[in-house]
């Protein structure tokens, strides 16, 4: 799954504050047939029963594409599941008691909201980091946007762990967002509300370099 990390620009997300139910398996599928190769499950405020059967629809979409499938938040039902990544906040605990929960074999991503948070999930052993709110953002409103000045020297500091720039980007400020250095972003309810997700994902793939 790390080789297939390495090679991921676009960072997928299935939020059911945007998706209903009956779309998770529909909208997964359209993210993988625009490119997407990490896909994440953000069930915030979800009966867990419910979040656990869509991860097992989600997981099987993946793993016929090989695919990775993220759980968001979760340590404990990511690892019965047999999630490929699990992905924290910075209140999710230390990434040692995360990955003894789920095993070596899975990948451990953790949100990061400033350079010394991203510096310290490099230090804990991070396979990837999200690094944002680049912007204000209706998925996590009332968080502070970073902005866009500390992009390059957290890109060049973090080496080769994949950072994913998140947070309010859009098929309008995402060339902002590359000319301040980001290599790989995360793009949410912007793109999980066009009328052709695919389409739109292998569109923005396509000026990731």
């Amino acid at each position: 799954m790390k080789s297939i990390l390495a090679t991921c620009r676009l960072y997928g997300i299935v939020d059911m504050g945007y998706v209903s139910v009956s779309q998770v398996p529909v909208v997964t599928q359209a993210l993988i047939d625009g490119g997407v190769r990490i896909i994440q499950l953000r069930a915030k405020g979800v009966e867990l029963p419910l979040v656990k059967e869509l991860g097992r629809q989600m997981q099987s979409i993946c793993r016929a594409r090989q695919v990775i499938f993220v759980l968001n938040d979760y340590p404990e039902l990511a690892a019965e599941l047999g999630a490929d990544a699990v992905h924290v906040g910075q209140d999710g605990g230390s990434l040692a008691e995360v990955r003894r929960i789920v095993g070596e074999g899975v990948l451990v991503g953790r949100s990061t909201h400033s350079p010394e948070q991203a510096l310290a999930a490099k230090a804990e052993g991070a396979d990837y980091i999200g690094f944002g709110p680049l912007f204000p953002t209706g998925t996590k409103p009332g968080r502070p946007s970073i902005g866009l000045q500390d992009i390059a020297a957290v890109q060049s500091a973090v080496g080769d762990m994949p950072m994913f720039c998140i947070g309010g980007i859009n098929g309008t400020t995402l060339p902002q967002v590359l000319a301040a250095g980001a290599k790989r972003v995360v793009i949410v309810s912007w793109l999980l509300q066009q009328p052709d997700v695919a389409a739109t994902a292998a569109g923005i793939i396509s000026q990731l370099h």
